[in-house]
């Protein structure tokens, strides 16, 4: 009998260890992917987009470390960031030899259309006949045809002159711009105003617009305004490096990229083979921003909408199983 109680009060200490080991094993827990943020909408809304589906598809929490563009990167090389959904390769000099060195996995490409220069509402060269708005300008087509419009786009302090918004303070692209600007000699019929914040340029073009007047600025793309109202980029000589950054030619589209971290790579290849073929557009990222801009909507119930207006491209990330877990999941 003594025995027999040994035997069970061992038995029991046995299964009570096994039980706690399994209760710490990683296997058990829920596991969590952190995303990269860099502060802008468009990575935010696609953290939640891929978030919806590693939490949907694949059982995952997932959460957000913020940090600048040179930060998060290096946070993903150091496995302390597990995905960053838009790697602006441009913007990191030592992008592609991190890459060659193993230090962190390319997956694929977001998107690649983006693009960035001198905008005019469409109305202004082709007229609104929805609106009652006649063409204004119908040959302006390059940022070199400005310097005959002066007239048109008024400096509201300083009617005699025309008035370009440049770049927001402080990027390096603002500076560039101002060059573009005096290298086809628009400082001679124009004044040029650089805004403080993104803001007061979306607010300058979003009256413009509503009010049917010309406006002419620097703005880029994915944006919620771009996805909303109806702009044409400006053209410029082709992209060369070397005029670049005098201002002489156009924005180059920057590969924005999906990255994930080393150890991320190693321990889910099944998320990484989803990552591997997330690829949406510039259009498409303006659009779902605009379409929270205009319902109020926030990140997760954006990625849920876009999930749903784009099944076909959906359908292109996932296998079929996947797909049909996802849908009976969001509805």
């Amino acid at each position: 009998m003594k025995h027999n109680r040994k035997t069970i009060a061992l038995f029991s200490v046995f299964a009570a260890l096994i039980c706690c080991v399994a209760g710490c094993s990683p296997k058990s827990k829920t596991k969590t992917i952190t995303f990269a943020d860099v502060g802008w909408d468009s990575i935010l809304f696609h953290n939640a987009v891929s978030g919806t589906v590693a939490e949907e598809v694949f059982g995952y929490n997932w959460t957000e470390v913020s940090g600048s563009t040179p930060i998060t990167h290096e946070a993903v090389k150091k496995g302390e960031i597990d995905v960053h959904m838009e790697v602006w390769t441009d913007n990191l000099p030592n992008y592609a030899s991190d890459i060659a060195a193993g230090s962190l996995k390319e997956l694929g490409v977001n998107f690649g259309d983006n693009a960035q220069g001198f905008y005019v509402p469409r109305y202004v060269i082709e007229g609104d006949a929805s609106r009652g708005i006649e063409p204004m300008a119908p040959d302006l087509k390059t940022v070199a045809d400005l310097k005959d419009y002066a007239h048109l786009f008024k400096d509201p302090e300083n009617p005699s002159k025309g008035i370009i918004y440049g770049g927001i303070a402080g990027w390096e692209i603002t500076d560039i711009m101002h060059k573009k600007y005096l290298h086809y000699g628009l400082d001679e019929g124009y004044n040029y105003l650089e805004p403080g914040t993104d803001a007061a340029t979306s607010a300058v073009l979003v009256s413009a617009y509503d009010k049917g007047d010309p406006v002419v600025a620097y703005y880029w793309e994915p944006t919620w305004l771009l996805g909303k109202y109806d702009f044409v980029l400006l053209e410029d000589e082709p992209y060369d490096e070397a005029q670049y950054y005098e201002g002489k030619c156009m924005c180059p589209s920057v590969r924005v990229t999906v990255c994930v971290s080393n150890d991320f790579y190693e321990s889910d290849p099944a998320f990484c083979e989803f990552l591997s073929h997330y690829q949406t557009s510039s259009a498409l990222t303006s659009e779902a921003l605009a379409y929270m801009e205009e319902t109020n909507a926030d990140y997760k119930t954006a990625a849920k909408w876009f999930l749903n207006e784009h099944r076909d491209m959906v359908e292109t990330w996932l296998t079929a199983e996947q797909v049909e877990k996802l849908y009976s999941s969001i509805g």
